[in-house]
């Protein structure tokens, strides 16, 4: 079973290249982030005709998550944070799929810091972790994927004296991504791929992408039910040199079948 974490930026004009990616790695779950698009404006027609079913939750312009299946019953079960219902921001969504609780997250990215956006970001942050804490406590197969809009160390960013102070890298930032693992969460790269430069976004300036010049910042983190069947974890870099491709690559992990 492969499950993909994709940050498109603008599910609509980003459309012929998630489908084109979709059509060429057939991915089993698919959590999408900054959709850019209002609830109504969602492209469900095309990715039902692409084999997909989805739910999602939108917003005008900015934001907005969603999870896809191909051929496996998504139900959703919550699209806000518990205890943060009054968030105006479509940052996350939650569904079971093949008896596997999935959620989607896109954490705010902080910058300018410090300042307001700083202080949303560790809020978030914060009500983020207590629902880790929660999902890890029902002792059920979790995976939490997104765009946490963190590099956990300097391995994850090109020139990382260059990001001392961005709300990316900031030491309370990293922290509270460290606080969050620490419960018994599995970053699913990084065990697999402990010492190796891997990224899955790269600005659309300064040639990043031809540089190779990126940041990992889409995660996977696994419950322990996931990190045992764990098989496989990597990044399409190729599609972010596709034309008119997203600032991220779509990240994957493969895992095994309960009974394997």
């Amino acid at each position: 079973m492969r499950i993909a974490t994709y940050n498109v930026n603008g599910v609509n004009g980003r459309l012929p290249v998630l489908l084109r990616w979709l059509e060429m790695t057939k991915p089993d779950v698919v959590c999408l982030q900054e959709l850019k698009a209002p609830q109504e404006k969602f492209p469900e027609k095309a990715l039902l005709d692409a084999g997909y079913n989805a739910i999602w939750h939108g917003q005008k312009s900015w934001n907005g998550v969603a999870i896809l299946s191909r051929g496996l019953e998504l139900k959703e079960v919550r699209r806000t944070l518990p205890g943060y219902e009054d968030d105006l921001h479509s940052r996350y969504i939650e569904a079971i799929v093949n008896g596997m609780l999935v959620g989607c997250l896109y954490l705010p990215n902080g910058n300018p810091a410090p300042g307001p956006k700083l202080e949303y970001k560790l809020r978030w942050f914060e009500h983020f972790t207590a629902h880790a804490a929660e999902l890890l406590a029902y002792d059920v197969p979790v995976v939490l994927a997104g765009d946490y809009n963190v590099m956990p160390t300097e391995l994850d960013v090109y020139k990382p004296e260059r990001w001392v102070d961005d709300a990316l890298f900031r030491p309370e930032v990293r922290e509270a991504f460290k606080k969050v693992v620490d419960q018994g969460w599995t970053d699913a790269i990084r065990k697999l791929h402990p010492d190796e430069t891997i990224y899955t976004f790269w600005d659309y300036f300064r040639n990043a992408y031809g540089r190779n010049a990126g940041l990992r910042i889409d995660h996977f983190l696994l419950s322990p039910h996931v990190d045992a069947r764990l098989l496989a974890a990597g990044v399409d870099k190729e599609v972010r040199g596709w034309e008119k491709s997203s600032d991220h690559a779509p990240t994957w992990i493969d895992i095994a079948d309960p009974e394997e």
